[in-house]
């Protein structure tokens, strides 16, 4: 697309998009939101990202490729449910840890490994998509 418009508010756009993507990952486990939907806030940032400016620069400003991310979230989530099996306890049982005074839990690192699978994969079909349809 070549909109002064669309260029010039799509950065913005984009940073804010992801920052509201998050704080739905983080409100979700009290309240509507999580994973899968911060995920998809994600994407849709990356796809407004990629109409702007095209694939190729979409695709150097992620640093990775959108399916090594996704991978990486389904390795995080993984994980999160082996962590609670080792423990003893059921897989995928919640648990949480104390880390430098930090409370952590096994159910925040799944919700966010379901958050990066998300933005990964619908990334990866959303560039390939507008892939296609550059000249």
């Amino acid at each position: 697309m070549n909109s002064l418009i669309l260029k010039t508010m799509a950065p913005f756009l984009t940073v804010l998009m992801i920052v509201f993507s998050v704080f739905v990952l983080l409100r979700g486990h009290n309240a509507p939101g999580g994973g899968f939907i911060g995920g998809l806030l994600a994407a849709a940032a990356i796809a407004l990202y990629a109409l702007a400016f095209g694939v190729e620069a979409t695709r150097r400003a992620l640093k990775a490729h959108p399916m090594t991310i996704a991978g990486g979230g389904l390795l995080l989530s993984t994980v999160s449910g082996f962590v609670s099996w080792l423990a003893g306890k059921p897989f995928m049982t919640g648990l949480w840890f104390n880390v430098a005074g930090v409370d952590l839990s096994t159910v925040m690192s799944f919700d966010l490994g379901v958050y990066l699978v998300v933005l990964g994969a619908f990334s990866t079909i959303l560039l390939a998509l507008e892939e296609r349809e550059d000249p």
